[in-house]
């Protein structure tokens, strides 16, 4: 159903890690590390400032791959994995963008599933990587006939 999606990628979206969002995300995650709240531990820290939560990215706008469109029910969140080449900065601006990975589809106990898997990265302004994440989507049958229709 989703293979020709395969390779598709968006394009770059510019977003900013603001200091006050930061501080919101890192609040509702209930890890308020100095780090990424206190200006003087930033200051004094190997980074020369503060730094944003590693699954801060979940909230970066990856932009709109064409031709790719879920399903708004029946989607489980199956896995995200992280790799940073470096933490993010506060103030900083991020170059995010989408790319479909894989799609597959496989016979499950509740029926016919579809698995995807989408990288998202972050770059610098230059095109240098800053952090890719791996995210899979499990697409439930319900969701797959609704589709086919």
């Amino acid at each position: 159903m989703y293979e020709a999606a395969i390779g598709k990628q968006s394009e770059r979206v510019r977003n900013v890690v603001d200091r006050n969002k930061v501080k919101q995300f890192a609040r509702a995650i209930g890890d308020e590390n100095p780090i990424y709240l206190d200006e003087a531990a930033g200051a004094s820290s190997r980074y020369g400032g503060n730094i944003a939560p590693p699954t801060y990215p979940r909230v970066f706008d990856y932009g709109r791959i064409d031709g790719l469109t879920l399903p708004s029910k029946g989607l489980i969140h199956g896995e995200q994995i992280y790799h940073y080449e470096r933490p993010l900065l506060l103030g900083e601006d991020v170059y995010c963008y989408a790319r479909v990975a894989d799609y597959k589809e496989r016979a499950g106990k509740n029926g016919r599933m579809g698995i995807m898997r989408i990288e998202n990265n972050g770059e610098d302004r230059e095109g240098k990587p800053i952090f890719s994440s791996t995210v899979v989507i499990i697409i439930n049958e319900a969701a797959i006939k609704g589709m086919d229709e």
